[in-house]
């Protein structure tokens, strides 16, 4: 459909983002698609809580981009995040239900990751709490995306964009907090990758 060439704006952004590392171009990744939303979804009230995700991931992105050596701006960029996932959240559980068993894998996994690797290394008590904080609300809005009741086309591509985010995320706390730059490049690839296909699984839905 017509409508999919849209997603080349948000494409293109995140190219040039990728290649200058400008703010303007990776507020504009989730900008573009919010708006492409609101445009191209007739029943706009359906798209509003990933809209609003999309407008926190740019603030969480103005934040973490303009953050230096400061932890207030650390963490306000975590909160940015952290209510984009309350969005996805909320979306997923308007159109289906939390898988169980998908959110306790989850949070086996990364509340040992956070006890064991995280906790330990932050220092600062406030951002560790933030780090957890955000862990549990990643895994609330992945299991949710698991136990959604769209076509499957339309799951897979919203799944995918939240396990992306996911992902993206554990890249970012190897970088911080670990100092393992091994991922670091692909960090921004899958977190812009991750939008697009979540506008996309929306526009598939429409």
């Amino acid at each position: 459909m017509w409508i999919f060439a849209l997603l080349l704006i948000p494409t293109a952004l995140a190219a040039l983002a990728l290649r200058t590392g400008r703010l303007p171009l990776k507020v504009g990744v989730p900008g573009t698609c919010a708006l492409i939303l609101l445009f191209a979804i007739r029943d706009r009230a359906m798209v509003m809580p990933v809209v609003a995700a999309f407008v926190f991931s740019m603030i969480g992105d103005a934040f973490l981009s303009t953050k230096g050596d400061s932890e207030n701006r650390f963490v306000l960029g975590i909160a940015g995040f952290f209510v984009a996932h309350l969005g996805y959240l909320s979306f997923a559980l308007l159109h289906g239900t939390l898988s169980g068993w998908i959110l306790a894998l989850l949070l086996a996994g990364y509340l040992a990751y956070y006890v064991l690797k995280l906790k330990p290394a932050i220092d600062a008590p406030l951002l560790s709490a933030a780090a957890l904080l955000y862990l549990l609300i990643s895994c609330l809005a992945l299991a949710a995306a698991a136990g959604l009741t769209l076509p499957p086309a339309v799951k897979a591509l919203y799944v995918a964009g939240i396990a992306l985010i996911v992902i993206s995320d554990t890249f970012i706390s190897f970088d911080e907090f670990l100092n393992d730059k091994t991922f670091s490049p692909w960090i921004l690839p899958t977190y812009y990758l991750a939008q697009l296909c979540i506008t996309a699984a929306l526009l598939f839905n429409r």
